[in-house]
């Protein structure tokens, strides 16, 4: 009975120590998973703020730019809520609410550049102030553009001062786009003002980027004076090029005595014009930090 007795307890002993090992087995399996679970989640949360960090600064950038340009007011924040934007109307925003502005420098000082709004304007009937008979200077328009009502009439008076401003000078002097046709064409009319025909005008291979811009492109240019003109009217001619609203760089000349005491040039020119600038797109690929 005694020895029956000894091995059931230690058949009981037995199967309780199969219970320990399953439980401490089963404990075991479980720690593991969650240090496995734990180390996930701490890659997920570090790669979900790697995430919306980027997300911050592309939307902080993109709201810098916003400022910068003058499209719309000062956001309430460091930032444009969706509220903010949809409610913003660039024809409907006064320059005065945006100080320090692109657009803003544009219109208060580039417009009524005095140097550049020396040079004569051409006949346009779109300028003529109905009031006075005469152009419309910068002071009526900049009083039409303050006194709008509504985003047509801003709109209406911002057309007025890009193209009877001084800002109507800007692409006649820095073009945006190459067009050597208009190019010739400006050459040609400094010929005619200097009362000379020219020998040829035709295009040069010497086009290109400009060395000290990446935006600034280059567009070459052939000419020749006549033989035989008067050196007062070549004379003419080359300070008539010098004084020209668009910039003739000489890159090469070739300037003769003839016979008869006049001079023979032939010169090779670059001038320029400006590729249109954008805000180009980017698109950040971000990877946890094992790349997994």
């Amino acid at each position: 009975m005694a020895k029956e007795t000894a091995i059931s307890k230690r058949a009981k002993i037995s199967q309780a120590q199969q219970y320990v090992l399953l439980a401490v087995l089963g404990t075991a399996f479980l720690l593991g998973a969650a240090i496995v679970l734990i180390g996930h989640f701490q890659q997920v949360i570090a790669f979900n703020s790697k995430v919306i960090s980027e997300e911050d600064a592309s939307i902080k950038k993109y709201s810098d730019v916003i400022k910068g340009i003058g499209v719309c007011k000062k956001p309430s924040g460091d930032v444009y809520t969706d509220e903010e934007l949809k409610k913003c109307v660039p024809d409907a925003i006064e320059v005065s609410s945006i100080p320090g502005t692109l657009r803003a420098n544009i219109i208060n000082n580039m417009a009524k550049n005095e140097a550049l709004n020396s040079v004569p304007k051409e006949a346009d009937s779109a300028c003529i102030n109905p009031s006075t008979g005469k152009n419309y200077t910068y002071e009526e328009m900049n009083e039409l553009y303050n006194k709008a009502e509504n985003s047509e009439q801003l709109s209406a008076a911002s057309t007025l001062i890009q193209s009877c401003s001084a800002l109507r000078i800007i692409p006649d002097a820095l073009p945006a786009s190459k067009n050597e046709e208009a190019l010739l064409s400006s050459l040609n009319k400094i010929f005619i003002i200097s009362k000379l025909e020219p020998e040829s005008l035709r295009p040069s291979d010497s086009t290109g980027n400009a060395s000290f811009g990446t935006n600034l492109g280059t567009i070459g240019v052939r000419l020749s004076i006549p033989e035989n003109t008067d050196t007062a009217t070549t004379v003419k001619v080359i300070d008539n090029i010098e004084r020209s609203i668009r910039e003739f760089n000489i890159t090469r000349a070739s300037i003769e005595w003839s016979e008869n005491n006049t001079l023979d040039i032939q010169a090779q020119a670059n001038a320029y014009y400006i590729n249109k600038s954008s805000i180009s797109e980017v698109i950040k690929t971000l990877k946890p930090g094992d790349q997994k």
